[in-house]
């Protein structure tokens, strides 16, 4: 196939199908050779669809008779969304092969239990995980997993840095990613027992393990690849997001609180507008579930159609680089290296 396709559920997310679409019209400016299979309500899409004949023209679209609401319990969500649901549709048209990549801007947890029911595991993956593109003050690094997991064995996180090393290659075109372990220190007696094995698991691989980094090293890009559990990285990235806010309202009240203040924010506008653009969440927005036989990547549920199109992005930057097939050979080999950690062990 020599063009990418994506299926999108374009009733998920917070501010209904236009959003969704304008995001696809800006993707499409960046990559005219993408095409886009739709899944919604074809009463709220058709109209929006026609008024965008560049989106159109590049589309396929699907009416589904129902949508999985925001707040759906998961279980809910697979019962009652099985088959029917725009959610599913669009993850079942990768399951198939007609397409390459599902974006949903939905409901998290009924599309990571979707995507695992129909999509299952690649081979040696114990568990999936969601992975996100963190702005760093020397770029941008891989952190991962931001909300599948919690807690895990020592494979598990050697599994996510094996995932999150071939999404850098990826995403950043980088050939031997730098992975560092997210421990309460540096030093190796730091740590739970499963992370410090994993340590030293990650330390005997073929992979550029580079040792544990604190919180704050994230934001300072002390590494390419971050690894940690689903519930660190959540509460690390929620705590990120509030920071950002907490700096961007600091900002506004300084700027606004006398005439000299004012003053200065006009002579320091540019400044300010490129501080805006690198603390955007919506510029590193699309969060893939690594680990899938599949490409699922999550749009933020409140993205606008920048934001939207960032995520079309990332999902066409994994296509294009093969990653389930990547991972997959990776996994292979590290899953040797375990095996002789297993045997080690009863020896």
């Amino acid at each position: 196939m020599a063009y990418p396709v994506i299926s999108v559920d374009v009733m998920g997310g917070d501010h209904g199908p236009n959003v969704i679409l304008d995001g696809i019209e800006k993707a499409l400016a960046q990559r005219s050779d993408a095409r886009f299979l739709l899944f919604g309500n074809e009463e709220l899409v058709g109209p929006e669809l026609a008024r965008k004949p560049r989106v159109e023209a590049a589309s396929t679209f699907k009416h589904c008779d129902m949508s999985v609401a925001m707040d759906a319990k998961p279980s809910i969500a697979l019962r009652q969304g099985r088959k029917v649901s725009s959610m599913w549709q669009a993850i079942e048209a990768v399951k198939s092969g007609a397409a390459q990549a599902c974006i949903s801007a939905g409901n998290t947890g009924a599309l990571m239990a979707m995507s695992k029911v129909m999509l299952r595991t690649l081979p040696g993956i114990e568990r999936p995980a969601i992975v996100a593109v963190w702005p760093t003050v020397r770029g941008r690094s891989v952190v991962l997993d931001v909300g599948a997991t919690i807690g895990g064995p020592a494979s598990q996180y050697a599994q996510f840095a094996v995932m999150g090393a071939a999404f850098g290659r990826a995403i950043f075109n980088i050939s031997n990613p730098t992975i560092g372990l997210l421990n309460i220190g540096v030093e190796d007696v730091k740590g739970t027992d499963s992370v410090r094995e994993a340590a030293e698991l990650l330390a005997r691989s073929e992979l550029n393990f580079t040792g544990f980094i604190e919180g704050d090293g994230i934001g300072r890009g002390d590494a390419d690849v971050i690894v940690t559990d689903g519930f660190t990285g959540n509460i690390a990235l929620k705590t990120a997001e509030g920071t950002a806010r907490q700096i961007a309202e600091y900002l506004r009240q300084a700027m606004g609180g006398s005439v000299f203040s004012r003053l200065g924010y006009v002579f320091a506008r540019s400044a300010f507008k490129n501080l805006r653009q690198r603390m955007d969440p919506n510029a590193a927005n699309g969060g893939m579930f690594l680990g899938l036989n599949g490409i699922v990547v999550k749009s933020h549920g409140g993205a606008d159609a920048n934001g939207f199109a960032s995520a079309v992005g990332v999902a066409i930057d994994v296509v294009d680089a093969d990653i389930s097939n990547t991972i997959a050979a990776d996994i292979e080999k590290m899953q040797i290296l375990l095996d002789d950690a297993w045997a080690q062990t009863l020896d």
